[in-house]
């Protein structure tokens, strides 16, 4: 494949948590949620993936069950759905909700797409930061400190440095 997909992941739960990743656009979305589940370290579990808007809203179901279209409005099966089929353009978007009775989701939202890159093995975890949400449990997410705080501290030397002149 001559393009990789880069996705950043977040989360409702702890507003540190980012994971970026990049993937193959012609992965299926059961590829795309068995590759999750390892990159987030998580047990087999049953998902549905949304397509959605700019505000996050659902706009399609995808199901791990295939319905077969039994009915109409039935959620077409994550096996026969590419992340190609439903992102083409740059900031769409997917809801990945990994538990349905509690309503607990993670948002991703395709940044980039790029070149791959000889040296590096794909599908692969790109960026990450701060603990993943724990799978069942969402009070044990393990809060750490912000992601901005965190980049900006290389700034840090310049606070309370008062002998700095910015007049000439």
């Amino acid at each position: 494949m001559n393009i990789i997909f880069k996705y950043r992941m977040l989360s409702d739960e702890s507003d540190n948590f980012v994971r970026d990743f990049e993937v193959y656009p012609n992965m299926t979305l059961t590829e795309f949620h068995n590759f999750l589940l390892r990159a987030l370290r998580y047990d087999e579990c049953m998902v549905s993936i949304f397509k959605s808007d700019a505000e996050w809203r659902p706009l399609e179901e995808f199901s791990q069950i295939d319905l077969g279209g039994e009915f109409e409005g039935a959620p077409r099966s994550m096996d026969e759905v590419r992340l190609m089929d439903v992102n083409q353009d740059f900031h769409d978007r997917l809801i990945y909700t990994f538990d349905m009775l509690n309503n607990r989701s993670y948002y991703l939202e395709l940044m980039d797409m790029q070149r791959p890159q000889k040296d590096l093995t794909y599908p692969r975890v790109a960026f990450e930061h701060a603990p993943v949400p724990d799978q069942y449990d969402p009070e044990a997410t393990v809060q750490s400190g912000s992601i901005f705080d965190e980049m900006m501290s290389d700034y840090n030397e310049f606070d309370g440095d008062d002998s700095y002149d910015d007049e000439f």
